[in-house]
């Protein structure tokens, strides 16, 4: 791929942004190619955990600025299909196996959005991430408006959508955005271990808390709805099993998702 590096580690994969020399500004080649493996690999029953990172010193700018000129004068390329972009980030959210970014430098605009799309967020300790969008006349279209409230609450939400300020690793820890801040230098080894931990877990009850936490944006009975049905498909299976099996073994479970 051009814009994009997929690496396979048994049941993890490792999903990387691959434009370092533009700090991985995206363009739309990334947004295809991003929409390309999330169809590939949200399919693929062998994927238990992602991780999702930038190449270089930056996970990423935001949206190149020669995509933002050219609809801005129409000499380039127009975003038409923005339900299109939108799933070249979506997909992160809805895949049936945890999402991890690793953060390190700037997250900007579209940048954060991709980061807000994964389920767990890890920066390193030089991560700023912002929604600056608001001051090139536009506003977080890709996910941010939708995945924001849910972390911060919505007043929070629109003070960061309307102001665009920039936040440190610590204010995004705190306002609860990042799940934990590490040294620069050992993103890789937690980001890895944690997603190698999570490869292990069953993959089944995993897919089926995604949809019932999900579910809770809508309503406290989706929810229960959704837990539910999720638990009774959860005790039929065949993991459900092994982990019976397991404990009476004192052997770690060998959990296959059926």
């Amino acid at each position: 791929m051009a814009t994009l590096q997929v690496e396979r580690i048994d049941h993890l994969v490792r999903l990387r942004l691959n434009r370092p020399d533009k700090r991985n500004a995206q363009n739309l080649g990334m947004w295809r190619e991003l929409q390309e493996v999330g169809v590939e690999l949200s399919t693929d029953p062998t994927v238990r955990a992602l991780v999702l990172s930038g190449n270089g010193s930056s996970f990423s700018a935001g949206i190149d600025l020669t995509v933002l000129m050219g609809q801005a004068t129409g000499s380039g390329e127009l975003l038409v299909d923005v339900e299109l972009v939108q799933r070249a980030f979506s997909w992160l959210r809805a895949a049936p196996f945890p999402t991890v970014a690793a953060v390190q430098g700037y997250a900007l605009g579209a940048g954060m959005q991709l980061a807000l799309a994964c389920d767990l967020r890890i920066l390193a300790d030089d991560a700023v991430m912002a929604l600056p969008e608001i001051d090139f006349g536009i506003f977080p279209d890709l996910g941010g408006c939708a995945w924001l409230p849910d972390l911060v609450g919505s007043a929070k939400a629109k003070e960061l959508i309307f102001t665009g300020d920039r936040l440190t690793a610590a204010e995004l820890l705190r306002l609860g955005i990042a799940n934990q801040v590490v040294p620069a230098a050992d993103l890789e080894s937690t980001v890895m271990g944690l997603a190698t931990r999570l490869s292990k877990k069953a993959p089944l009850g995993i897919r089926m808390a995604k949809r019932a936490i999900d579910a809770a944006q809508e309503s406290f009975e989706a929810a229960l709805q959704a837990s539910a049905a999720g638990v009774k498909r959860c005790l039929a299976s065949d993991d459900f099993r092994e982990a019976g099996q397991a404990a009476i073994a004192k052997r770690p479970p060998r959990f296959t998702g059926k």
